[in-house]
């Protein structure tokens, strides 16, 4: 099967500038941190870099910390998903963002979906693209969630499988946490 263009919405397919020009593609996954708050900001950050290209993939929870018009560039969830798969010879969304992408960041990992990577679950769209990603191209992950859950011992260990795969850990930072928690 051939890999299918993903079009921006409002462009229809087959439109192209008159000068072709390569772009490097960045998926950016998000999930269900109160961090995911910074959405907006790491999308609006992310398209000053000239040349770039940025999509989206979301956890259903991570929609409860950002508004979808707020995101400038096309978005994917679950339900995308299962609407883009009617049949056997139809494309499969996470195979084809894995194709697109030349580098996936996870901003912020929440501590659900750090366990389901680190076991190899893969119950939703960011979920399973991470489990098709291509191995010879740079995962960054960036772990976010309360102090106490970050040094919980079984923490440790997940990150370590992380990187174990040859994903690239970016380090928390320490700050006054959204509960008022002062930590990474």
């Amino acid at each position: 099967m051939e890999p299918i263009s993903l079009p921006e919405p409002g462009i229809p397919a087959g439109d192209s500038s008159s000068v072709p020009q390569e772009k490097s593609h960045v998926l950016v996954g998000v999930t269900g941190s109160v961090a995911a708050l910074k959405l907006p900001l790491l999308v609006t950050e992310l398209l000053k870099i000239p040349g770039l290209e940025v999509r989206v993939v979301t956890t259903e929870r991570a929609k409860h910390f950002y508004k979808a018009g707020e995101i400038p560039v096309t978005l994917y969830g679950d339900e995308e998903e299962w609407q883009l798969w009617k049949g056997r010879s139809d494309p499969v969304l996470h195979i084809e963002l894995r194709r697109w992408a030349d580098l996936m960041v996870v901003a912020p990992l929440d501590a659900n979906t750090l366990a389901k990577v680190a076991n190899g679950i893969c119950d939703n769209l960011l979920t399973c693209v991470i489990r098709a990603w291509d191995l010879s191209k740079p995962l960054l992950f960036c772990p976010a969630m309360n102090t106490a859950m970050w040094e919980h011992p079984i923490t440790a260990r997940q990150v370590e499988q992380l990187r174990g795969f040859g994903y690239t850990e970016i380090p928390c930072v320490v700050k006054k946490l959204v509960c008022g928690d002062e930590g990474q």
